[in-house]
């Protein structure tokens, strides 16, 4: 939990439970200075399917079908924030790697939510990709 005395890095939301959220640009700005690891919590089908960023450790935070969260998900983030940086988590639209923040955060780690996801959210016609997102911002990401 954030307190509102503590100053936060300049760009980072305050938030409930875990380091703060931040837009993809500035998460991807962290990853490229080398201060942050993207960690993608999607699932393995929607990297596969959708698109996925490289070089982002892909660590599922629920796992397709059932959606049930991932048994292995402590181990792997603790494993990816050993090194102390921070951990910049993203999901499809944002909603999931808050709640991976915040596991990542009882963990002991430091751990940001990335605003708006992947896929950003959905538009007038239910199609997400139009309203914000890593890909609508124009950042690295790739499809099989």
């Amino acid at each position: 939990m954030n307190d509102p005395q503590v100053s936060l890095p300049s760009g980072v939301q305050p938030a409930q439970g875990y380091a703060g959220d931040v837009s993809p640009q500035l998460a991807w700005a962290w990853v490229q200075s080398g201060e942050a690891v993207l960690v993608d919590v999607r699932s393995d089908a929607e990297r596969a399917w959708v698109g996925f960023v490289p070089g982002a450790l892909a660590l599922a935070w629920k796992q397709w079908p059932g959606m049930a969260v991932n048994p292995d998900f402590d181990a792997g983030v603790q494993a990816v924030g050993a090194g102390g940086k921070k951990l910049v988590l993203l999901c499809r639209s944002g909603v999931r790697s808050i709640a991976a923040a915040q596991r990542a955060t009882e963990l002991g780690l430091q751990a940001y939510n990335i605003l708006e996801g992947f896929e950003g959210d959905p538009d007038e016609q239910a199609h997400r990709g139009h309203k914000g997102g890593w890909r609508f911002r124009g950042l690295p990401w790739q499809q099989n």
